[in-house]
């Protein structure tokens, strides 16, 4: 008999395509897709369960089902449609990531937990080290948003772990989620017509495909399709982020989107306007990214988890950029107007355009 695998937060896409992709395996025999809303996308052959992970009932559903493998995706930072609530999005996070392992630590079927999680929890603060590793400790840890959900989300799994240590769990901790069908906030922040920027800030990004994201799910889940080979039973946390990094501004210039550079005190308030509209999340926690950046290490899932992404950063920026379309400005016409500035200014390649700016206003 093969394995039973419970896949939650199915009705998002990323979920969907997973569970479709799992049901491939030949060690997989039955997958269970779990949500508190119908999908609207199609599962394959999978038994789809209607159930909140918040209630007890996900405890009933892994005993009857004999489930051994769990993969938690219902983590995220915005609501499923736009009528749900932040409080809402909070509860499923931390209460409904609570209610989950309560039902594994009861479950003598399950051996195996795969969690979605987010390098958000190391935050973004300027005196952050320059490259996060897994038990780097943020030196200003998130106060609040999803960012904060992460935290409490990982705390929770590390108390699973300790009583339950015959389940082997993994913790992915995805940079900046990108592809043709993402939908992430900070895609939608890419996708405006105009890109909002922290004057002076410049930070550097790091992105992992959507392909990717797959992948690796498939392979902490013990599937063999993501290496070629049936990964062994590997616990642990891991940093995954395509390899290099991109500028906020080189992001800019390959989307075609001119930026509009605005004081750190008033980013709040773009943010709270774009919200108003319902054209993105801008989140404290977002606008901190936007303005310190945020790197991560990924040496322990290419040499522990035994994964290396077929995007690199820029590949899976790229992909997604052609998803959206041509910008107001052709990137050569952005390059243009960037070097141009440059030129009167006096500035060099690589340096900051905005930090120009106010070092000549500095010096009068």
């Amino acid at each position: 008999m093969g394995k039973t695998v419970l896949v939650t937060g199915v009705a998002r896409q990323l979920g969907g395509r997973l569970v479709r992709r799992i049901q491939r395996e030949p060690g997989v025999s039955r997958v269970i897709a779990v949500d508190a809303a119908e999908p609207e996308h199609l599962l394959g052959g999978a038994e789809f369960v209607r159930a909140d992970i918040r209630h007890p009932t996900i405890g009933r559903v892994l005993v009857e089902n004999a489930v051994d493998t769990v993969v938690h995706l219902d983590v995220t930072g915005t609501p499923l449609s736009p009528r749900g609530s932040r409080a809402g999005v909070k509860e499923t996070n931390v209460i409904g990531t609570m209610q989950l392992l309560g039902a594994c630590q009861k479950a003598p079927s399950v051996q195996r937990l795969v969690v979605k999680s987010s390098t958000n929890v190391y935050g973004s603060a300027p005196r952050d080290p320059a490259v996060f590793t897994e038990t780097t400790e943020s030196r200003s840890l998130p106060s609040g948003g999803f960012a904060k959900d992460t935290v409490e989300v990982e705390g929770y799994v590390r108390g699973f772990a300790r009583r339950r240590p015959d389940v082997a769990v993994s913790v992915l901790r995805f940079a900046n989620i990108l592809g043709p069908r993402t939908d992430t906030p900070l895609a939608d922040y890419f996708s405006l017509p105009v890109l909002p920027t922290v004057l002076g800030y410049d930070p550097r990004l790091q992105f992992v495909h959507e392909d990717d994201v797959i992948a690796v799910l498939l392979l902490a889940a013990g599937e063999g399709a993501a290496s070629g080979r049936t990964s062994p039973v590997i616990s642990g946390t891991f940093n995954v982020a395509g390899a290099g990094v991109l500028l906020l501004s080189q992001a800019a210039r390959r989307l075609g989107r001119p930026t509009v550079p605005v004081l750190l005190p008033a980013v709040t308030w773009v943010g709270a306007a774009l919200r108003s509209v319902g054209m993105t999340d801008f989140s404290p926690e977002q606008i901190r990214l936007l303005t310190h950046g945020r790197i991560v290490d990924t040496t322990r899932m290419r040499e522990v988890l035994g994964f290396t992404p077929g995007y690199t950063t820029a590949e899976a920026f790229a992909d997604f950029a052609h998803s959206r379309g041509p910008g107001l400005l052709p990137p050569e016409a952005v390059g243009h107007l960037i070097d141009a500035a440059a030129a009167r200014l006096g500035v060099t390649g690589g340096t900051d355009i905005s930090s120009a700016v106010k070092e000549r206003a500095h010096h009068g």
